[in-house]
């Protein structure tokens, strides 16, 4: 077993006045060579972006991105034809493939909003570009790993073009649990949104995150109030 521990503060951070930001990778002005990825996780951002303030038509081809509104909504416009609202507790996808534009921004004017917006590399360029967006909580049971996304389309959750899979675990009491890897040669890198949490015998608090690979399994014991994110991905790709 491998294990990386990356603590909140190590973070890269910049701000922007209508944009804080928050890299677990490194990102734009922000580089750390020991921090450019882990495995085909390339981005991991915990943005807070200002009222009625947000991101210009961009674009991106070849990449999958799964944004997750934390607190507050997100307006979405793309070169597909969509114009939606992705609402607090919503997980959206989008498969850049072949090339869109897009453009993201704070719904409220009034207040900002949190977000967490992740790159994956695909395991197929030159798709057709997709979008998807769906609730968490139909998809989620209070202390128990939850599956959010996969590589299955008849899977439960949104799905990628790449042998990755999230979870999330909530808790309102102590949870000792076992992440189980989906497949052989994967990793997992484990975000701590809120709470505290123990995972092989390392002490994490909000924001504090592990990767953990070259193993099939991985303990942890999280106590009440907690919120993890469970990225797992290829190492190897």
């Amino acid at each position: 077993m491998k294990v990386e521990f990356h603590p909140s503060n190590t973070r890269g951070y910049a701000n922007h006045g209508w944009l804080e930001a928050h890299h677990s990778f490194s990102f734009a002005n922000w580089y750390n060579p020991n921090r450019i990825q882990f495995g085909a996780l390339r981005v991991l951002n915990d943005d807070i972006i200002a009222p009625g303030k947000g991101f210009g038509t961009h674009p991106h081809d070849n990449m999958e991105i799964i944004t997750i509104p934390l607190i507050g909504d997100l307006e979405h416009k793309d070169s597909m034809g969509h114009a939606e609202v992705i609402r607090e507790g919503e997980i959206q996808v989008m498969s850049a493939g072949t090339g869109v534009t897009h453009s993201e921004y704070n719904h409220h004017s009034n207040r900002p909003i949190n977000l967490l917006q992740l790159w994956i590399f695909p395991n197929r360029r030159g798709v057709t570009p997709r979008y998807k967006q769906m609730a968490i909580a139909d998809l989620t049971k209070i202390n128990e790993i939850s599956q959010i996304l996969s590589p299955n389309k008849q899977d439960q959750g949104v799905w990628i073009h790449q042998d990755a899979w999230f979870h999330l675990l909530k808790t309102d009491k102590v949870v000792k649990d076992t992440y189980q890897m989906k497949k052989t040669g994967n990793g997992v890198y484990i975000f701590i949104i809120e709470g505290e949490v123990s995972i092989e015998n390392e002490l994490l608090n909000k924001r504090d995150a592990i990767g953990v690979w070259e193993t099939e399994q991985v303990t942890l014991s999280a106590k009440a109030n907690s919120s993890l994110l469970f990225i797992e991905v290829p190492m190897n790709f």
